[in-house]
């Protein structure tokens, strides 16, 4: 039997997610819910219906997961806890500093409503925090760098366009080549946030928009610019389309610590990815947890959870029998 998907917003996500539903054989695309006229989405999937986003509670009993792609600025702090009450849910929630906020309202949403909600699913926040949770544990006399990129960030570039006079926007984030020597260094560098990264945005304003004022909304904005040295060109929609319509991404997780009596041995951890397809990975992680998401309500848990909450053998469809045999 399929677990039975859903998915609330079909943009770069949502369509990642119905091609990484296409490469899972155990799960099935149930059902699409879009705010904008469904007639006007055409999906990939022949037979699934787009519906509207307010008839999602005529699906509460016809859907096991829904994964919901909205963006982090402002969709999901809303998104996620209405859902949460009619299904068990997934997304992609990456503003770190507002998790624990988050956390708080859709844990209340899902044991209000026995379901399972897991969020801030991907690679970072996701497979990247598991990476500096295992390494923390494995050397805690230690230190952790997190370095993104050269990358197309779907959140900071979400919240660029939410900018008013902003027609269209890509947001790059870009390591510090001397910073990233530094951590792989073994030395423990103490690295700022602006030491480590900079951030180059290419905007495409609307007439007669004030670009100055977009300018000092995109370098001013708490949680996303304010602590980066940040570059903002404008340019016209032509050229954001011909020269930056690919979203590649990717980044390091680096931890450096010592063992010994005397910590006289060093260490690094090191883990990386290289995306030709930021929302397309985002999305195949999405789905692995909508499995784990699935599994964890049929066993009764409740309420919310993160990366850090999740068996590994939740994500995978092998049998745990499989998984010793071939994986361990």
């Amino acid at each position: 039997m399929s677990i039975k998907i859903g998915i609330a917003g079909y943009g770069n996500l949502g369509r990642g997610v119905e091609c990484a539903i296409r490469q899972n054989e155990d799960l099935e695309l149930a059902a699409v819910f879009t705010r904008r006229d469904p007639e006007t989405v055409k999906i990939l999937t022949e037979g699934v219906p787009v519906c509207r986003a307010e008839e999602a509670a005529d699906w509460k009993d016809k859907i096991d997961v829904l994964i919901i792609c909205g963006g982090s600025a402002t969709d999901l702090p809303v998104q996620t806890p209405k859902f949460a009450e009619l299904f068990n849910v997934i997304d992609s929630f990456d503003t770190h500093a507002k998790i624990p906020e988050h956390f708080a309202a859709v844990d209340a949403a899902a044991k209000a409503a026995g379901h399972v909600g897991i969020i801030s699913v991907g690679w970072d926040p996701g497979l990247f925090s598991l990476n500096r949770m295992y390494a923390n544990a494995i050397l805690p006399n230690g230190k952790d760098y997190t370095f993104w990129g050269k990358g197309v960030s779907q959140g900071h570039s979400d919240a660029i366009r939410r900018i008013p006079g902003v027609k269209n926007g890509k947001q790059y984030t870009i390591p510090v080549p001397e910073a990233l020597d530094a951590a792989r260094s073994g030395q423990n560098p103490e690295l700022t946030t602006r030491q480590k990264h900079t951030r180059e945005c290419f905007v495409v304003a609307e007439e007669g928009a004030d670009k100055a004022a977009i300018e000092e909304a995109i370098k001013t904005m708490p949680n996303y610019f304010d602590e980066y040295d940040t570059t903002v060109h404008f340019i016209s929609e032509e050229e954001l389309l011909a020269e930056h319509s690919a979203m590649p991404h990717g980044g390091f997780v680096l931890r450096s610590g010592k063992t010994g009596w005397d910590l006289e041995n060093n260490h690094i951890i090191e883990y990386s990815l290289k995306l030709d397809s930021n929302p397309e990975f985002t999305t195949s992680v999405l789905v692995a947890y909508a499995r784990a998401a699935y599994r964890m309500a049929q066993e009764g848990q409740t309420g919310c959870k993160t990366v850090f909450d999740v068996a590994p053998a939740y994500l995978s469809a092998k049998s745990g029998e499989e998984l010793r045999k071939s994986l361990l």
